[in-house]
This record gives structure tokens, C-alpha cells and sequence, in this order.
């Protein structure tokens, strides 16, 4: 019973291993090519609006009265268009896409400097500082040349994120492989 569920935590973990090899390998694609993932995310993110919208109007039959219908079928109608016109113009959405991330960046870097002066007494509050002062300068190195910005800060900020995450996933996977084959001997 014990090699049984050995060999299931090896299978499990080797998934989890390749995933992390994946993840990893796509983010530094995304960070070889910034535009051409900031695209794609554009493209995924303006289908992602069509296909709510779609779901809007579908859900508008559920409606028990004609206006009900009507309001929800419009709100569909609403998101179908919004939604094609953000497919159509990829560049645009990329653009608006990153000065929202640039705006959640300086309200996280503000807000995480806030939360230090709340946890200054505490021993490590210092990454809380840390953290806050690197995101607000993320904000201003997509701010200031904005939207020149947007040809790589998507990407970039996505890649990297692959990249972390991926390593995470893979060195958590490989830990969580060491000790169940020491376990098992």
C-alpha cells in the first residue's frame, strides 16, 4: 500500500514538476516577446468581454418581464459590442490595459506604504515598505512613457510572473517529491 501511494505522489508530482518546466518556459517566451504577448492577452481579454455578453443575453430569456428581458438583452448587446471593439482594435485595449496596471500599481504601492506605518513595530515590516516603494516604481516605469509602455509591460510583467511562478511550483514539487521518497525508505 505504501509503494502504491509512493508511486501516485512520483505520477502527481512529475505532472506538477513538467508544469512548472512549462510555466517557466512560456514566461520567458512572453519576456522574449512583450508586444506579441500583450496582444494575445488583449485578444483573450476583449473574447472574454464578447463571450459575458453572449451569456447576458442568454441569460435576458430568464427574464419574467418584457423590460426585464430588455434591459438584460441591451446589457448583452452592450458587451458584445464593447467586446468586438476591443478585439478589433488589439493596440488600443493593450494601451488601456496597461495604464489600468499601472494604476493598480501606484494604489498598491501606496496602500502597502500605508500598512507599514501600521506594522513598523513588528520585526519584518520592513518588506511591506520594500515592497510598496518597488511597486510604485513599476508604476511610474509604465506611467512615464506611457503608452510606449504598452509595448512591453504586459508581456514583461506577465512573463516574469511565469517565470516565478513556475520556479515555485517546481522547487515546491521537487521538495514535496524528496520527502515522501525519504518517508518511503
Amino acid at each position: 500500500m505504501a509503494n502504491q501511494n509512493t508511486s501516485i505522489f512520483r505520477q502527481v508530482t512529475g505532472l506538477s514538476i513538467g508544469w512548472g518546466v512549462v510555466m517557466i518556459l512560456l514566461g520567458f517566451l512572453a519576456i522574449a516577446l512583450p508586444f506579441g504577448t500583450g496582444v494575445a492577452v488583449s485578444e483573450v481579454t476583449a473574447w472574454i468581454v464578447v463571450f459575458a455578453g453572449v451569456a447576458h443575453i442568454a441569460a435576458a430569456f430568464a427574464g419574467r418581464s418584457f423590460g426585464s428581458v430588455l434591459w438584460r438583452f441591451l446589457i448583452g448587446a452592450a458587451y458584445i459590442i464593447g467586446g468586438g471593439y476591443l478585439a478589433s482594435h488589439p493596440g488600443l485595449t493593450l494601451e488601456a490595459l496597461t495604464i489600468v496596471m499601472a494604476t493598480i500599481f501606484t494604489v498598491e504601492g501606496v496602500l502597502e506604504i500605508g500598512r507599514f506605518f501600521q506594522f513598523r513595530a513588528y520585526s519584518g515590516s520592513g518588506w511591506i515598505l520594500f515592497d510598496g516603494v518597488i511597486t510604485l516604481v513599476l508604476a511610474y516605469m509604465i506611467w512615464r512613457p506611457w503608452p510606449n509602455s504598452s509595448v512591453w509591460a504586459i508581456g514583461t510583467i506577465l512573463g516574469a510572473n511565469l517565470v516565478v511562478s513556475g520556479f515555485s511550483v517546481l522547487m515546491s514539487s521537487m521538495t514535496a517529491r524528496k520527502t515522501v521518497e525519504a518517508l518511503g525508505s
